[in-house]
């Protein structure tokens, strides 16, 4: 397929038309394909390739660490040349049984034996394929229109001709090697779409282009430089912009390739090929320096800055994926091998470093020994710095990430706690201690033994007797809880039965303390959160690690939520989450209540869904949590009588009517819920503007948002009641559907609503 057809030299003079007409016709089967039978056409098989018309690119099956994908490459050009693949995700185990093929009706589609690994959207009429000069893959109609183009689809390279809008961005490989989507992407930035933004796991911005303005970014003077390539910014500041670049032309008019692309280490950058060295040049690349990648080496890594081999463990941790970390992925992190803390502990000089994320605590000493003392009371504490300037000390808890060194200039320097004693200072009087406080223990331990096993037979008998059996959980200690919380000193919720803090743990893992404040210790809310879900776990479900009842201190603790809770991204003045995160989270939330519903051994009703009550991880996963006021309902029964609970403007009318409850009241709190998902707004608020007061109704002087949100869904105007934050960046499509569950849900007659694993 790709040798080059030939005409025998000796072709007879009588046929010279003839002959060039089959020469050109060849030429032309060599980098096109078109689909007139009924049958599919198989274009790449094996190690066969499809050229360009000039050689410049070619398109083919290659093999990576990860498996084979189809990709198209610079033809002669050294690494790095592949500026595009299609299958990122579903590469093909073996060459031998990949085919690319094209359909009757105009479909390209990537299978390993009967396996569709990626494919096209399907068209209604015969296509051809070609591979353009530009590297572009375009399927065109019998007209020559242009039905699909890989331009539309970039994946980590941006080439001339490549025009990057709302509904397309770069997203990086995982390594050199992988070309799978990796954790950076760079994409215009809603509302405004002015400037390019590099994002981490979709979620932080770590560098932005700034605003486009008088022909250039801000932040990217590089962009000044005229003869090289020219940029057009096709409606700034809209949803429409489009942003693309062209080579400019030179005198012999030929520019040697160019091309922008976002490295697997996060930074984007502009190569130009250098004919006289024979490789590529990278005239820019941002960040610079590279260490200003967020979370490029992962937790208690630190960025070093080699483009080879950019980070290291910081001195007494080891890399926490081997096999990651010796492919080029450094985003795990490291981690301490010795797990717990003790009093062997020391603390290793950093020098001056920065590091991002960690909580820290400040406190006024006189000596860094000082300092050292505090953070070794507290197994949550990590690490230190003291500043001798000012004769603060800066104890950090939680997991530190993205450290990088700094100018040596500066007063502080930190420290990190490692196992085995570190630099060795500061540990000779304890070999005393030890041997004191050993004395006095070996005297007192009998005595409290018994003092230890009395109270817990007469203690704990009243809690036991009626409590239903836990497995999986731990017991913990009030005093250990205190330590793990720092003296319940830093607060991240608050609720009608108690207040969270933060804390973390022995083995270094950050947990949520929820000390139950009512009269009684909220006894009867106690028991049932941990009865409920002590012995049930689902993704979509906060995981309760234990809990604590000793003497009146009633406390559970939980899995932290890195992102807290739903209720923050819906206020006018928070912070806002994409359509795509939204999706994902009603969804989730939905799994999460539907398991509770069908799938465990009793039916559980939560009684209390609400924003409050949804939170997100690290990966914005949906998690329902505070089971509270939840009532379990045998499997023989439909209804349970209770009195009415939860949460008003999410309560269902049969509740408040005082009937028996089913599942269904649920249903009705999620559908409220969904509303104010979609709407990026609470319920219950004043009213925005005259426009909407007519539909909506009073609860206390303030406007109720459903029922002229509902209205509007019922009446096909979608678009009204959507987050104006998102601007045009949601899936319509999925937004009406989100929004007709909403309406489906909240309907005053339970029988009518759906259950939530029809939602």
């Amino acid at each position: 397929m790709n040798k080059p057809f030939l005409l025998h030299s000796d072709a007879k003079s009588t046929m010279p038309i003839l002959s060039l007409f089959f020469f050109f016709f060849l030429l032309m089967l060599q980098h096109t394909f078109s689909t007139t039978s009924t049958s599919n056409t198989i274009i790449l098989q094996g190690n066969a390739t499809f050229q360009s018309p000039n050689a410049t690119f070619q398109l083919g099956l290659l093999g990576f660490s990860t498996g084979f994908y189809l990709a198209i490459r610079h033809t002669s050009l050294p690494t790095p040349n592949t500026v595009w693949v299609a299958n990122r995700r579903t590469p093909a185990p073996s060459l031998s049984s990949a085919a690319l093929h094209l359909t009757p009706s105009g479909q390209l589609l990537l299978t390993h034996n009967s396996t569709v690994l990626w494919a096209t959207p399907n068209r209604t009429e015969p296509l051809s394929l070609k591979l353009l000069d530009s590297g572009n893959l375009v399927l065109l109609t019998r007209r020559g229109v242009v039905s699909w183009q890989s331009f539309d689809h970039p994946t980590d390279t941006w080439l001339p001709g490549i025009n990057l809008t709302r509904f397309n961005s770069l997203t990086s490989w995982r390594t050199s090697s992988d070309p799978s989507p990796g954790p950076y992407s760079l994409r215009l930035t809603p509302p405004h779409y002015g400037q390019f933004d590099l994002f981490f796991n979709d979620a932080v911005s770590y560098w932005s282009t700034g605003n486009w303005t008088n022909g250039n970014f801000v932040n990217v003077p590089e962009m000044t430089i005229p003869y090289l390539y020219s940029f057009h910014f096709a409606n700034p500041f809209s949803p429409a912009a489009s942003f693309g670049f062209s080579e400019q032309p030179s005198d012999s008019g030929l520019r040697p390739p160019t091309m922008f692309r976002l490295d697997p280490f996060g930074q984007i950058r502009q190569y130009t090929w250098n004919d006289q060295a024979g490789s590529w040049n990278m005239f820019w690349a941002k960040p610079d320096p590279l260490c200003l990648v967020r979370g490029l080496c992962g937790t208690f890594g630190l960025c070093v800055g080699e483009p080879s081999k950019p980070c290291e463990c910081l001195a007494g941790f080891l890399p926490r994926d081997n096999r990651s970390w010796s492919s080029g992925d450094y985003t795990g992190g490291c981690y301490r091998p010795d797990a717990e803390c003790g009093t062997s502990d020391g603390f290793r000089d950093l020098g001056a470093v920065g590091f991002e994320f960690g909580n820290v605590s400040f406190v006024k000493g006189k000596s860094r020994r000082f300092c050292e003392r505090e953070c070794l009371g507290s197994c949550g504490c990590v690490g230190l710095a003291f500043d001798e300037g000012s004769g603060l000390c800066k104890n950090f808890y939680g997991s530190l990430s993205d450290f990088r060194n700094l100018s040596s200039s500066s007063g502080e320097v930190s420290y990190v706690r490692v196992p085995g004693g570190g630099s060795g200072r500061g540990f000779d009087r304890r070999v005393l201690s030890a041997v004191v406080i050993g004395s006095v223990a070996a005297f007192g331990v009998v005595l409290v033994t018994l003092l230890v096993l009395v109270k817990k037979r007469c203690g704990r008998r009243g809690f036991e007797e009626d409590f239903v059996p836990v497995l999986n959980l731990k017991v913990f200690s009030y005093k250990e809880l205190q330590l793990a919380t720092r003296g319940f000193s830093e607060k991240v919720g608050h609720g009608g039965f108690g207040t969270v803090f933060q804390g973390e743990l022995s083995d270094s893992s950050v947990v949520a303390v929820k000390r139950l404040e009512r009269p009684g210790g909220g006894e009867k809310e106690f028991r049932a959160e941990v009865s409920t879900i002590g012995n049930i776990q689902h993704v979509n479900l906060v995981r309760l690690r234990g809990f604590c009842s000793e003497n009146s201190h009633r406390l559970l603790v939980y899995e932290y939520m890195q992102n807290g809770a739903l209720s923050v991204y819906l206020r006018k003045e928070g912070p806002s989450l994409s359509w795509d995160v939204r999706f994902r989270v009603a969804v989730g939330t939905a799994k999460g209540i539907a398991y509770l519903h069908e799938e465990c051994r009793c039916c559980i009703i939560h009684c209390d869904i609400k924003p409050e009550n949804i939170l997100l991880d690290g990966d914005f996963t949906a998690k329902v949590s505070d089971f509270g006021l939840a009532k379990l309902i045998g499997r023989d029964f439909s209804r349970v009588l209770a009195t009415m609970r939860g949460t008003w403007g999410y309560v269902a009318p049969e509740w408040i009517s005082g009937v028996a409850i089913t599942t269904k009241a649920d249903v009705y709190s999620y559908g409220m819920t969904l509303l104010e998902l979609i709407g990026g707004r609470r319920n219950v608020e004043r009213p925005p503007s005259a426009e909407v007061g007519e539909s909506g109704g009073e609860m206390g002087g303030k406007w109720f948002f459903p029922p002229w949100a509902a209205q509007r869904i019922i009446e096909g105007n979608v678009s009204e009641v959507v987050d104006k934050r998102l601007g045009d960046v949601c899936n319509m499509e999925e937004v009406k559907r989100v929004a007709l569950v909403a309406v489906w849900c909240i309907q005053d007659d339970e029988a009518m609503r759906p259950t939530m694993g029809m939602v």
